[in-house]
């Protein structure tokens, strides 16, 4: 929910109406709303319950930095070690992805999207980068859901996603790594020219 934008930045969690909404009693809830400030989604507030975190540009781009630099290592790592059938099964989820974006069907496309990222860190099998990796996830996960893609900057993607194939499939490792930095370099760059940054923690960060 906070993911996909049904709890906004900022907003208060109302744990009676969220208990009977995910049908579960508030002592699980409140273990998740732990979980989920370990992720940075949710701020713990003593004696005020829970609020989503609002984000910041500096927040933004210092996860996307690391995020490139774990993907970075993750299409070299799996380069080195990848198997013939695990590439093919990439492959397909490419084009899988591709059917999607004819579509214009954002969501899907998404979600494919995230299991060729995810297969390609798998492929690296290094369980610390891992890790890391699943601990930044849920933030950039909900930033993209947030950001609005233009048309341009989708079709850039899919090119990109096509390099990324590419380099995979010849095995370079180099190439990968620069190709996947560069990509989220760019899907960076699209949140910071939308509307989803706490414009009110934005404009004290400029002032100060």
């Amino acid at each position: 929910m906070i993911v996909e934008g049904d709890l906004r930045p900022g907003e208060r969690l109302n744990e009676r109406e969220l208990c009977e909404r995910l049908g579960v009693s508030r002592t699980p809830l409140r273990e998740a709303f732990k979980v989920l400030a370990s992720e940075g989604l949710v701020m713990l507030l003593p004696n005020r319950g829970a609020r989503v975190t609002r984000l910041t540009r500096r927040d933004i781009e210092d996860m996307f930095h690391v995020m490139g630099a774990l993907e970075a290592l993750s299409g070299e790592l799996a380069c080195t070690r990848i198997a013939d059938d695990a590439v093919a099964e990439i492959r397909a989820l490419h084009y899988e992805m591709l059917a999607h974006y004819a579509r214009r069907n954002l969501r899907e496309y998404f979600r494919l999207n995230e299991q060729i990222h995810r297969a390609i860190l798998g492929a690296a099998e290094n369980p610390v980068l891992t890790a890391m990796y699943n601990s930044l996830a849920g933030r950039v996960r909900r930033v993209r859901f947030m950001a609005n893609m233009s048309s341009e900057r989708w079709d850039e993607a899919v090119r990109e996603h096509e390099r990324i194939l590419d380099a995979l499939v010849r095995r370079d490792g180099a190439a990968l790594a620069v190709i996947l930095r560069a990509h989220l370099e760019h899907k960076c760059a699209v949140v910071l020219e939308s509307d989803c940054i706490d414009a009110e923690e934005t404009a004290e960060a400029v002032a100060g």
